[in-house]
């Protein structure tokens, strides 16, 4: 392949590519994205070549593997196009039934398209069925600028990203905009970081392009390290040259030559994917000397980081590119001015990078349509926990969180209450119920007590402790601090001290007050943002939540049946009807009785492992589950 040497020519290249492609061939779109692949995606896309082999309609039917379309729930998705025909959890046993009552049966009526029935999404509450893709509430509820694309091309293939307009947004920047032109345009969108701070793209470029520095650098943070979050990830292996293409746009507007892709170790996918983009853009001419024959020098190296979650901070992220170890350093100059070996560096997450195509294509009007006053364009999350539908969900910024849950989302499964839902990764907050109405954007999730972040979701039921989640994201965040700065390595360490204390009847009177305490040193004195962050899940659990943290202490009380020192079982046995299935299945032998013998749970071998709560058969409910009754209160630890 010869390099594209100008705007032209990668107009004529598009055009060869689209003369060659019939859009009335069907298209089976397989889902091969980490998520899909963990559910036998690539079984499944073994299975559809062999099948198209044996009927001999290679010729007739094209097949690709795609990125992740979202609905992680229902995988592995398969899309079968034009006619958008979606299919949810395909096993390989499907496939022939797919080919021969869908593919080979194309082409009649489109008001009435050849389905197989019993792949198709069935709504739980009226049971009618989908067959296109937007006719699935998941979808038909979203705004999906970027995810869109994921299905439409191969992740692998360069010229599926041209068919759909790829780099024409860098060649419209590189010859018909000037650097300046490109950043007012990028300023007009109002762009925010979507990596969590929410700071204006725009202004950060337009910092470090200021600079009179002639090196110059920018950085996309692949480190997406929030439990339950895979945003970034999907991207990058769904659609990296997006990402490339914004970051190559990025470096043109600042006057840098040299980009790097920090990706996480843990991605092995989006490594692969990212890196073949890189080679083929290389080849296309994309990237190196003179691209698109504008004069203009870029070049673009991948980094795997090693895992450490604080190295997501820009300063960490540096030094870790730097080859030294991924610790925070103080901010008295800004990174954009100096920051990757001193000199000026431009650093945004994955999804911000792959917005500014859209922006240089459609224009800065095009986006702000979507979004609040302070918060333009859309916003992906994962969406997951006690949810009926979970996966990575688009949206305007503005949606509630109400409609998220419950139109995208379908609400609670096992019509259990919805509690909370935690945004923004483990430095996060939770916000209850009677603030579902809340608008999300940058400033009312921080108003709430919680915060954008990089867009995790974890929505909580009835059956969640808030203290034990308090606690559980501490200890994630004790772990993860790189223990540089006091404030944080001993704040975080003293505040999952205190809360274990009280998820396990240990509290006292005055441990609200001292994490209150704890939380405002911790915020304001750590030296990054995992320490100024910290303290949002114990502060908003308490600000919603105070009542739980009342119980645990003072009564030695779980009201969600949570913490394991809290619980107790006992059969009662008024119900009991000894039918020694408790008896057997306990794997401590605490539970004594047999044949028409009342069963009886020994407290002081009991483990707690809820076995026996979990065997007895419903009809008879004779194991009973209780809190802060037989619990003996103990003295708190040291």
């Amino acid at each position: 392949m010869s390099p594209i040497n100008s705007p032209a020519e990668l107009e004529e290249f598009r055009k060869g590519i689209m003369s060659r492609r019939d859009p009335a061939t069907p298209c089976v779109s397989i889902c091969a994205g980490t998520g899909c692949i963990a559910s036998g995606a690539d079984e499944v896309i073994v299975a559809f070549k062999a099948e198209i082999e044996k009927r001999d309609l290679q010729a007739d039917v094209d097949i690709k593997g795609t990125g992740c379309p979202g609905f992680c729930e229902r995988g592995p998705v398969v899309i079968i196009y034009p006619e958008e025909i979606c299919y949810l959890q395909v096993t390989p046993e499907d496939v022939s039934d797919i080919v021969s009552q869908t593919i080979e049966a194309s082409g009649g009526d489109p008001l009435k398209p050849p389905v197989v029935d019993r792949l198709l999404y069935v709504d739980p509450t009226t049971g009618e069925k989908a067959i296109h893709e937007s006719d699935i509430p998941f979808y038909k509820n979203q705004k999906r600028n970027l995810i869109c694309d994921n299905t439409k091309i191969d992740s692998k293939s360069i010229d599926d990203y041209l068919a759909i307009d790829g780099y024409s947004a860098l060649a419209k920047a590189l010859t018909g905009m000037t650097p300046e032109e490109v950043l007012e345009e990028v300023k007009k969108s109002n762009l925010r970081g979507r990596g969590g701070g929410g700071f204006p793209t725009g202004r950060k470029w337009e910092g470090s392009r200021n600079v009179p520095e002639p090196i110059k650098y920018v950085i996309v943070n692949a480190d997406e390290g929030d439990p339950g979050a895979f945003m970034d990830r999907a991207l990058l292996e769904g659609n990296p040259h997006s990402i490339l293409e914004g970051l190559i746009i990025g470096g043109y507007a600042i006057g840098a030559h040299e980009g790097y892709v920090y990706v996480r170790q843990e991605y092995p996918l989006a490594v692969e994917n990212v890196t073949l983009a890189i080679k083929q853009a290389e080849e296309y001419g994309f990237l190196g000397k003179n691209i698109l024959g504008s004069g203009f020098d870029f070049t673009v190296k991948v980094h795997q980081g090693a895992g450490a979650f604080v190295s997501g901070e820009s300063t960490a992220l540096m030094r870790a590119l730097e080859g030294s170890v991924g610790e925070p350093r103080p901010k008295y100059i800004r990174s954009n001015v100096k920051g990757l070996w001193e000199k000026p560096s431009v650093m945004n997450n994955v999804e911000t990078w792959a917005n500014v195509p859209l922006i240089i294509n459609r224009g800065a009007d095009w986006f702000t349509q979507f979004g609040t006053e302070g918060s333009k364009g859309t916003k992906i999350f994962s969406l997951v926990g006690k949810i009926t539908n979970t996966g990575l969900v688009e949206v305007p910024m503005g949606m509630t969180l109400k409609d998220i849950v419950y139109k995208i989302g379908g609400g609670i499964p096992g019509g259990k209450r919805f509690k909370a839902i935690q945004t923004g990764g483990p430095s996060g907050g939770c916000i209850p119920e009677e603030h579902l109405d809340i608008k999300v954007d940058f400033d009312e999730l921080t108003k709430a007590g919680s915060m954008m972040g990089s867009g995790g979701m974890i929505v909580m039921d009835e059956d969640t402790c808030m203290v034990d989640v308090a606690r559980y994201f501490l200890n994630f965040l004790a772990d993860e601090s790189c223990g540089k700065c006091v404030p944080c390595r001993e704040g975080i360490r003293q505040m999952l001290k205190i809360l274990t204390n009280i998820t396990k009847g240990k509290g006292r009177v005055g441990d609200i007050e001292f994490l209150e305490e704890l939380s405002e040193v911790t915020r304001d004195a750590s030296l990054c943002a995992l320490g100024r962050t910290a303290p949002n899940p114990v502060l908003s659990t308490i600000r919603y939540f105070r009542d739980e943290y009342e119980a645990h202490i003072k009564e030695r009380k779980c009201p969600a049946y949570v913490c394991k020192e809290l619980i107790s079982y006992y059969i009662d046995p008024d119900k009991c009807e000894a039918c020694m299935i408790c008896l057997r299945k306990c794997p401590v032998e605490a539970i004594t009785g047999g044949k028409n013998q009342i069963h009886v749970i020994d407290q002081e071998k009991c483990t707690k492992c809820e076995t026996c709560f979990e065997v007895c058969p419903p009809r008879f409910g004779a194991v009973k589950k209780i809190s802060g009754e037989l619990v003996p209160v103990s003295q708190p630890e040291d």
